[in-house]
């Protein structure tokens, strides 16, 4: 569904990516795990749009979307829940979400996705005119997943979701992650909590310094003594 083929990309003369092959397959649950720096939110803005790579390509069901407009890649079918959550603070919860089907003309489909996505999180329902940044972490976690549903994606980007909260809701949160691939939506999350996020995965890579160095099934990295020595505090 999703291959990075060899990406190489920059901020300024800093080269943030260093040959990145990556590949999801439908329907998959798939992590990348490393350290702070290692490049990976630059690999989720690289496929999304936000970043162009200076070299390599992106393809996306079997198109070349590199460099092309984040607006034609969310219509394409991938959205992104970026790193701190990003809602807009000022305006209510049932705005934030509108704003997630911005390129959906359709007034009835929207009304359906925002009861899938009010079923999804019926807090969010609850709290629908309230204002966003008024809202705890954990649930402007869940109306930043809502508000990238709304645009119906067939791959789902997560960078972090578990940043800054409180274990309990950090294992609600992976619960309706899990969830929402069982209803057929591909993932692809970027997380510092490797443990977490690989028992969910059915793969892993994992980045240094800009470079894949381990790629394995889930099951496997979380056996791997590097990576239990690295990632897992054992």
């Amino acid at each position: 569904m999703l291959k990075l083929d060899d990406i190489v990309t920059h901020y300024g003369n800093i080269q943030a990516l260093k040959g990145i092959s990556i590949e999801v397959k439908q329907g998959e649950i798939v992590t990348i795990i490393g350290a702070n720096g290692a490049g990976k939110t630059t690999t989720l803005k690289t496929i999304c749009g936000l970043i162009s790579p200076t070299s390599g390509k992106v393809y996306f069901q079997n198109k070349d979307i590199t460099g092309k407009a984040t607006s034609d890649i969310v219509e394409a079918g991938i959205a992104m829940v970026p790193e701190g959550r990003r809602v807009f603070p000022r305006m209510t919860v049932l705005e934030n979400l509108q704003l997630g089907a911005y390129l959906n003309k359709n007034r009835q489909e929207v009304k359906n996705y925002l009861e899938e996505v009010f079923t999804l999180f019926p807090i969010l329902k609850n709290r629908k005119k309230q204002i966003a940044g008024t809202l705890s972490g954990g649930e402007q976690q869940m109306l930043a997943i809502g508000r990238a549903l709304m645009a119906k994606p067939k791959l789902l980007l997560l960078d972090e979701p578990s940043m800054g909260l409180a274990p309990k809701i950090v294992a609600n949160i992976f619960d309706i992650i899990t969830e929402i691939n069982k209803e057929g939506t591909t993932i692809l999350l970027v997380e510092q909590n490797a443990r977490m996020a690989l028992s969910i995965a059915n793969k892993g890579f994992v980045i240094e310094t800009g470079k894949i160095v381990l790629q394995d099934t889930a099951e496997n990295l979380l056996k791997n003594e590097e990576v239990k020595k690295a990632y897992l505090g054992e």
